[in-house]
């Protein structure tokens, strides 16, 4: 079942300090939540995968499109159709205990 009220935005970004800040920057400017985020590096470590979950919204396409401009964001996939259980129970997958005392 494709999920009209969220997002997935998949980017493929290069691995280094202060790519989250320019990309989680672009969104706070725009007053535009991220709802989770994902992130871990793939391959030899120079580049990362990025997942984040957004609301649907009327400036999407926008961010869309100036997040493609972004020198250190190679793609960018937008995903209607996903497992938003993963981060819904992202406490579980991690095992962390949710009521603050982690390990």
């Amino acid at each position: 079942m494709i999920n009209t009220n969220s997002y997935l935005i998949e980017l493929h970004v290069r691995n280094h300090a202060g790519v989250m800040s320019h990309i989680t920057g672009l969104f706070a400017r725009r007053a535009f939540n991220l709802e989770g985020i994902l992130c871990a590096q793939i391959g030899d470590g120079s580049t990362s995968k990025m997942y984040l979950l957004v609301k649907n919204d009327f400036v999407l396409d926008q961010i869309i499109k100036q997040l493609e401009k972004l020198y250190d964001v190679l793609d960018v996939t937008l995903h209607q159709d996903y497992d938003q259980s993963v981060f819904e129970n992202l406490d579980k997958v991690l095992k962390l205990n949710t009521n603050g005392d982690n390990l």
